[in-house]
């Protein structure tokens, strides 16, 4: 009777507990505020607000670290930790009305949703091939950035389990620990070097490499943990754990890789990948998340194993990772963040016990991670600077490390003090990890010292020029171009070509750069059949050609791609960078800009370069494909104004001039009897009117101006001899040379041989130091003053001309300090012209 009694009371329990969760389940969506509900009260609005406030807090942190080059994971964690109990969640009114308890399964499970199909991302993008030809000693600063910091984590496991840990069973516990200390976060790591611009270095190289072999492991090593914290009711069951779960990888790479394998081949280049597969796909990544859940180790290991099984190579990885990476990695992760800082309350870290165990924790995981992998760098002869920078970079932390201590709380291994204590140790060894390495290696950049760092020079002879391209629009004007100016005989032509990309926040752009090698950078792009056009382009152009062409890749940031731009073209002793205009040509007619980035870059590599400058604005030069070398038929002229960038330019144009399908025209400008009659003079304007957009530059330096007429007159004598005929054992068809006394308008002068359209391409200097014609239209508004006063001109929107033009800028330092002037007329000023 008595049981009976209790067996009723006991369901009785149980059923007001039913009814009391069932009374605490929101709704999904409201009727609307003016039905009287709150659509805060309601599980879709809310998780709205609160995806929209974590991604405001999340984003803001970000652009006020960014500064500080701090990878975005960081401010990921902080953002979180904010909006939980330690910051924003010591408010009950704010933690109950944005997070409420009833939300919380809802919020996580989107954030785990996000990290589900994120881990697939990064499965997809392992590469065991690469891990396979890592080196010896990569191999053993991997085995050494583990082995140490584990053992170390295990020591700190009795501290605390003496201390705050006490009631978590002692196996788990020791393994939790030893790899939360052990792990290096691949993706971060990545972001800082790429930061950093130390991918493509040996230090960045080995970091990359050991810290892929200690990815791997440290799944390895977390999935044991989570077998032996599933072993509280038998340590048989940790056994069978981890039996099913080698079942399953072997199951998926021997049965399910062959058939994502023959998906992958049936998805041609060029061609849309069947929706079937995608949603194949998806639906497979869900289903192993199902399936390792169920034999009890986590849904992600099944996610990343998945990712493993699919085919590197060819379009179906590329297209899965544009369609998802951003939703995932944008939108998704974040939420996962946030609810790892919903969990962290740094408050529970009270007390001198506290804090100190914290101290311990940070610098046992800094020894152990630091001291193994330096003592093993320097064992193989690794340099005592670029040892310490592995340490420090091998010592980075980042979403992996937060997933093994959400794991670590969610199966009761780690209580609330230790979880914030790990949390923010992870934190802190990320954030040091970039201003230390900055700090103690900076690699040195050898200055490569040489002569011919302009075109016109006094004794002709190769001529190496880095060509830049933003994407295969480039192609035909960049190789049509080069043709004509490749010279005969002696004077042969060398040319770099640099695919210029940039660096976005994706993880897949980073594993762009990773394939990217630092002597030559080779092609690697997440768009392949676009690259392929570029390489097939420019290797066909230098077989057919007799040109030695060597293919590159500048994988930065806008704000700093010139740096990889120039250092190229110091490194491979460029007389000349050409750069494709930061606007194209619609079909229309109209140019078009396509990245205000690369004018950014443009405008950066103008002041900074260590060699001659060319800027082509593209009109369809050659049509829209290459042409055959003996094709190349181009009307060509020089617009001579006089002036260093003017003399690049007639140089270039005599150089041209050597092909035999070029005919060029030399106009030389001079003034008119009004213009004889008046001086022009430009006065600096003051420091705050610098900046502006919208007006030219000179350059502030003091030169001669009878001199530089001297240098004018003795650059065309050359082209005086080949007035007439191509004889002296010169090549090429005769220069046509003409004079052109300017009246009284200098636009008009140059608009009307623009507009006859019998030209293909203008040549024009840049007119840093302007002659007199030139100094005339100083005060006219600009729409693209990084071209100087006549190439702006030729470029503008408003002039209907079909000719291309390249502006060039001679090397020279004395002109690296350009300010914007105001024009005067019949004043005394300190700049004559």
């Amino acid at each position: 009777m008595e049981s009976a009694v209790m067996r009723a009371a006991s369901v009785a329990n149980a059923t007001a507990h039913i009814n009391s969760t069932c009374t605490k389940l929101m709704k999904t969506s409201s009727n609307g505020v003016w039905q009287g509900d709150n659509p805060m009260d309601f599980a879709f609005p809310l998780l709205i607000i609160q995806i929209c406030l974590v991604l405001l807090v999340t984003r803001t942190l970000a652009y006020l670290l960014k500064p500080l080059r701090q990878p975005r994971v960081i401010a990921e964690i902080i953002g979180g930790i904010l909006l939980g109990p330690s910051a924003l969640g010591r408010s009950e009114a704010y933690l109950n009305r944005m997070f409420p308890k009833s939300s919380t399964p809802v919020f996580e499970s989107v954030g785990n949703i996000g990290l589900l199909f994120f881990l697939f991302l990064v499965g997809m993008e392992l590469d065991f091939q690469a891990i396979k030809r890592t080196g010896r000693k990569s191999l053993a600063i991997a085995a050494a950035g583990i082995s140490l910091p584990f053992a170390a984590g295990i020591g700190i496991a009795y501290v605390l389990r003496a201390t705050i840990s006490k009631d978590v069973g002692y196996g788990p516990f020791l393994v939790f620990m030893g790899v939360s200390l052990s792990i290096t976060a691949f993706p971060v790591l990545a972001r800082i070097l790429a930061e950093l611009k130390l991918l493509t270095t040996d230090v960045g190289q080995m970091a990359m490499s050991a810290a892929a072999v200690n990815d791997v492991v440290a799944w390895i090593l977390l999935a044991l943990a989570i077998a032996l914290s599933n072993s509280g009711k038998s340590p048989v069951i940790a056994v069978y754990v981890l039996l099913c779960g080698i079942a399953f990888v072997v199951f998926m790479m021997v049965i399910v890789k062959r058939g994502m394998t023959w998906i992958g081949h049936r998805s041609p280049d060029n061609e849309p990948v069947s929706e079937t597969y995608v949603c194949l796909t998806l639906v497979g990544v869900l289903a192993a998340g199902f399936v390792t859940d169920a034999i009890g180790i986590h849904a992600i290991f099944g996610a990343f194993v998945f990712g493993l099984t699919i085919p590197k190579d060819g379009p179906f990885a590329r297209m899965l990772t544009e369609k998802i990476e951003d939703f995932v990695s944008v939108l998704l992760l974040p939420v996962y963040f946030a609810s790892s800082g919903l969990k962290t309350n740094v408050a529970t870290i009270h007390g001198s016990t506290s804090w100190g165990l914290l101290v311990l924790v940070i610098t046992t995981a800094c020894a152990g991670k630091i001291l193994g992998t330096f003592l093993v760098a320097i064992a193989h002869k690794v340099q005592l600077r670029e040892s310490l920078t592995l340490g420090f970079l091998m010592n980075t932390k980042g979403l992996v490390e937060l997933i093994v201590l959400n794991i670590g709380k969610d199966r009761k291994v780690l209580n609330d003090e230790t979880f914030a204590i790990l949390v923010l140790m992870a934190l802190f060894t990320t954030f040091i990890t970039t201003p230390v390495v900055m700090a103690i290696y900076k690699p040195a950049r050898k200055q490569v010292p040489y002569k011919h760092r302009k075109i016109q020079r006094d004794k002709p002879d190769e001529l190496r020029i880095v060509a830049c391209v933003h994407g295969s629009r480039n192609i035909p004007a960049m190789i049509n171009l080069i043709e004509a100016s490749r010279g005969v005989g002696k004077h042969a032509l060398r040319l770099y070509i640099m695919h210029l990309v940039e660096l976005s926040e994706r993880s897949s752009a980073i594993m762009m750069v990773h394939k990217a090698r630092k002597n030559g950078l080779p092609f690697w792009n997440r768009n392949r059949s676009q690259q392929d056009q570029i390489v097939v382009a420019f290797e066909a152009y230098g077989q057919l050609s007799r040109v030695a062409v060597k293919p590159m890749i500048a994988i930065s940031q806008f704000q700093d791609m010139h740096e990889d731009i120039c250092k190229i073209a110091d490194q491979k002793r460029a007389a000349m960078i050409v750069l494709p205009f930061h606007k194209y040509q619609r079909v229309d007619g109209v140019l078009e800009s396509a990245s205000l980035g690369f004018r950014t870059v443009n405008q950066k590599i103008l002041k900074n370069s260590p060699c001659s400058v060319g800027i082509l604005v593209d009109r369809g030069l050659g049509g829209q494909s290459q042409l055959a070398p003996s094709n190349v038929e181009h009307n060509i002229a020089v617009l001579f104004f006089g002036g260093p960038d003017d003399r690049e330019a007639l140089v270039f144009g005599r150089r041209m001039a050597e092909h035999p399908g070029i005919a060029l025209t030399v106009i030389r400008f001079l003034p008119g009897t009004e213009f004889n009659h008046t001086l022009v003079n430009l006065t600096p304007l003051p420091a705050h009117d610098h900046e502006t957009e919208q007006q030219y530059k000179f350059s502030t330096a003091e030169m001669n101006r009878d001199h530089e007429n001297m240098l004018d007159e003795d650059a065309l004598i050359p082209i005086m001899k080949k007035t007439h005929s191509s004889d002296g054992g010169d090549v090429g068809k005769p220069i046509v040379y003409e004079e052109l006394q300017v009246i009284s308008n200098t636009v008009n002068a140059v608009l009307a041989i623009a507009k006859s359209n019998k030209y293909d391409l203008f040549l024009v200097g840049r007119g840093r130091f302007p002659s007199p014609l030139v100094a005339d239209l100083a005060d006219q508004t600009a729409d693209s003053p990084e071209l100087g006063p006549i190439g702006d001109l030729l470029a503008s929107p408003t002039v209907p001309i079909s000719a291309s033009i390249l502006v060039i800028q001679q090397h020279d330092v004395i002109h690296t300090d350009e300010v914007p002037f105001s024009k005067n007329v019949d004043s005394t000023s300190s700049v004559n012209v």
